[in-house]
């Protein structure tokens, strides 16, 4: 499984980044890319560091890390919305988009901080000898005060999501409310380039595509400026803030190693206001998890759906004994099944939900980059049982899927692309966490084609 797990990264290395894969994404990813970094640390410490520093080179002035980087050479039929949708060098000029690179203008998730202090702890010499942490620390700290700065919509210290494909989890059913106000674009304004490399009932559906579309072009003609900009979606999910969270603490152990000494602090008080701030507003005792919160609705504004982004809060260090164990007998029990025989992975949306799909995206299906956020979760709670059975689980649907992107949560067959990136990246970090390392970091002359410095 190393093997082949290697195969895949070397095989969507593109030569300054990783590709998820070639045919449904040939482009780069911003999550994607930190997961990759995670699991890449442990074949290139070089080429998990490239993998950081090539996303990046396209951060806008503003301090936002666009969702998608768009590689030139790919024709720009091969994926919507593509670099002449976006129109971020001419769009976002006044938001500070590159004029060199074209990229998307909306955000994903900020693991980056972790992964990137990941990266460093897995060969710290190299990275001290590239300044890898000195020359990245300025840009991770610029991204997440653009998070902390420009996207409080809600007034209250958290993230705001503008777009649903913002938080990762494009089509959950957490977003089915805020998105039946949005008037979606008509079919013949644009066409789906994603139903050429995946199956219709695995995807969003074209009513859902058409909302993003309209989403997406109401804050392009805002100029990707936040304050001018409507967003007409804005809701505070607990998988963004968490991860922010996580990657706050991470960003504290950066600058102590690379940064302003003082700055360590900062970034310590930082994620202690969000924190209180994520169970202030979005922990909901009733439910044992955290919920959204749908920033354009009318009364308390939580969305009373369930899906796993409610359960990521685990990684968050410090939280109330009492939301650990509501959030662990939620995950065990009847809505996600953590443990049970009936399920693999812990599904991506409520089991018992009426939106629940075992096959379309993230309405159902188990995502692999979820489940290894879970499993950090509960070794960090303490629950290193529960952790061992699910880092397990996860190396077994993983390779019994062939890598896949997604899997049927019961059955654990794949869904979606095949030798997926950061599948293959979480399946090597849990695989060399378990057993001896995959290899020498960068002395395999397998894995390395050119010389990298």
């Amino acid at each position: 499984m190393r093997r082949t797990a290697r195969g895949v990264l070397l095989r969507n290395w593109t030569g300054a980044s990783t590709v998820p894969s070639h045919g449904l994404y040939p482009h780069q990813w911003s999550w994607d890319s930190a997961f990759i970094a995670i699991g890449l640390r442990h074949l290139s410490v070089l080429r998990a560091q490239r993998e950081l520093e090539t996303l990046f080179t396209a951060q806008w002035e503003d301090g936002r890390v666009p969702h998608i980087v768009f590689n030139p050479a790919v024709p720009l039929g091969a994926y919507f919305p593509s670099p002449d949708f976006w129109r971020s060098s001419s769009a976002g000029a006044a938001a500070g988009a590159p004029a060199a690179t074209e990229t998307s203008g909306i955000v994903q998730p900020p693991v980056h901080a972790l992964a990137a202090w990941l990266v460093h702890r897995a060969d710290p010499e190299t990275s001290r000898r590239r300044g890898f942490l000195r020359r990245l620390y300025p840009r991770l700290a610029a991204w997440h005060r653009y998070l902390t700065d420009r996207r409080d919509l809600g007034g209250g210290g958290l993230v705001a999501a503008v777009h649903p494909w913002e938080p990762g989890m494009d089509n959950s059913p957490c977003w089915d409310r805020p998105l039946a106000r949005i008037e979606p674009a008509a079919p013949d304004t644009f066409r789906r380039a994603d139903l050429d490399h995946g199956a219709a009932e695995d995807r969003p559906t074209d009513l859902d595509y058409g909302r993003y579309v309209r989403l997406a072009t109401e804050y392009r003609d805002a100029r990707y400026r936040d304050a001018e900009a409507p967003h007409s979606f804005a809701v505070e999910d607990p998988g963004i803030n968490a991860l922010l969270i996580a990657s706050e603490h991470a960003l504290a152990s950066i600058a102590a190693e690379a940064g302003p000494p003082a700055a360590a602090d900062g970034h310590r008080e930082r994620a202690a206001r969000l924190t209180a701030a994520l169970l202030e507003r979005l922990w909901d005792a009733e439910a044992g998890q955290f919920l959204c919160r749908d920033l354009r609705s009318a009364g308390s504004g939580l969305v009373p759906e369930r899906s796993a982004a409610g359960l990521l809060p685990l990684i968050v260090p410090g939280l109330p004994d009492d939301v650990v164990t509501a959030l662990l007998r939620t995950a065990t029990g009847r809505h996600f099944g953590l443990g049970s025989a009936d399920v693999r992975l812990v599904p991506s949306y409520d089991l018992c939900g009426e939106a629940f799909n075992a096959k379309r995206y993230w309405r159902g299906p188990a995502w692999f980059n979820v489940n290894w956020l879970l499993e950090r979760g509960l070794r960090q709670y303490g629950r290193e049982a529960r952790a061992d059975a699910l880092r397990t689980a996860i190396l077994s649907a993983a390779d019994s899927s062939s890598l896949a992107e997604y899997v049927d949560p019961h059955t654990g067959r794949g869904r979606g692309a095949r030798d997926f990136s950061w599948t293959a990246a979480l399946a090597l970090d849990l695989l060399t966490s378990t057993g001896p390392p995959a290899q020498t970091p960068d002395r395999e002359p397998a894995l390395v084609h050119t010389r990298e410095t």
